[in-house]
């Protein structure tokens, strides 16, 4: 499907300012509009709403529930945030002592023990991998050195481009089932948890969440959202930024359940010799994605949401769009930069979530 609009669209509100609104008609955006959720409350307000925040893996995550008590919802929170700090210590490879930074660190061709929990990612990564062609994988981290995007951003050589290609991708690292290790095999391979942490911690949050009883919330990120259970008045409402009015809402999407991810190149980039350049590499090549617009992905479980959201991003609108129709499970919104406007196309799997103008609540 293909919807063409200008980009005069809808002015979306802060967080902060909607949260003051009144509960019966209550407007919830996020501040990281790439993914700006909002969301109504139905009139007999839950017993407690608990609302809490804080910064995990380098970026805000925010937590919203329902529960029992303020108590309940409080400790269940803190059981959920400090999952999140627990894997922060596998996968987080800024810190020298995380399990990723260890395996970054390992010698060339040395096999290296890991953690179940670990094997069990790189070997779900893997086959995304596989799955898309290599627009997704994990191990582009000599590419990220590359282009300095760690940093301030730099241009590489055509040659030193050839040569990070060669740490990265298929082939970088071998994993043995079998033994449960990992062999980095070139020197210089590193993998990244950029394309696939956040969907990682909010899984982690869920289950937590769940285990503590509570069957109602609603988590964003850093820009990744997911809703847990039926929102009060039936259906979370979310809405989708505009990929460079960041303060401007292009779509809305409906969730009764589920997490959407958004990935643009919008939201970071470096000015390198004069010229913007994207966060969002393209493994395949080696070199930045061109900034086309965003694709927002909305799939049952946070991993997928997040892997695919780079992926289909990597692809750009039509290869993503043409790989995404095979998907019923995963639905995928592109919003494509055009000449005065923007472009919206979507896969059939998306249709069920887009909300249209006088669709009944």
């Amino acid at each position: 499907m293909v919807l063409r609009m200008g980009f005069n669209i809808i002015a979306a509100a802060l967080w902060r300012t909607a949260l003051r609104s009144h509960a019966s008609q209550h407007l919830l955006t996020l501040t990281l509009l790439i993914a700006a959720p909002t969301l109504g409350l139905a009139q007999t307000a839950p017993k407690s709403v608990v609302e809490r925040e804080a910064y995990l893996m380098g970026t805000l995550l925010r937590a919203r529930v329902w529960a029992s008590s303020g108590a309940e919802g409080f400790e269940a929170i803190e059981s959920g945030f400090a999952e999140v700090r627990r894997l922060d210590g596998v996968l987080n490879s800024w810190r020298e002592d995380s399990e990723l930074s260890a395996l970054n660190a390992s010698l060339p061709g040395q096999p290296m023990p890991v953690s179940a929990e670990l094997f069990g990612y790189l070997q779900e990564l893997q086959r995304w991998r596989e799955l898309s062609g290599g627009a997704f994988d994990p191990a582009v981290g000599a590419l990220v050195d590359a282009w300095g995007l760690r940093g301030v951003g730099r241009r590489p050589s055509e040659l030193e481009v050839q040569q990070a290609l060669v740490a990265a991708g298929h082939g970088a690292f071998k994993l043995d089932e079998t033994a449960q290790t990992v062999t980095r095999m070139v020197a210089g391979a590193r993998l990244t948890a950029g394309g696939f942490g956040k969907g990682v911690g909010l899984r982690a949050l869920v289950g937590a969440l769940r285990m503590a009883g509570i069957e109602t919330a609603f988590l964003d990120f850093g820009g990744q959202v997911q809703a847990v259970g039926r929102a009060p008045e039936g259906v979370w409402r979310i809405g989708i930024a505009h990929p460079l009015l960041r303060t401007e809402v292009a779509a809305l999407i409906r969730l009764s359940e589920g997490s959407a991810a958004t990935s643009g190149a919008s939201e970071r980039n470096f000015e390198i010799a004069g010229q913007r350049v994207g966060h969002i590499l393209d493994p395949r090549s080696g070199k930045p994605v061109s900034a086309w617009g965003s694709v927002t992905v909305v799939a049952l479980d946070p991993v997928v949401a997040d892997v695919l959201s780079t992926a289909l991003y990597v692809m750009g609108p039509e290869e993503g769009l043409n790989w995404a129709e095979s998907w019923e499970e995963i639905g995928a919104l592109f919003l494509v930069l055009e000449a005065g406007g923007l472009r919206l196309s979507w896969n059939a799997a998306m249709e069920p979530f887009l909300e249209r103008e006088g669709r009944a609540e």
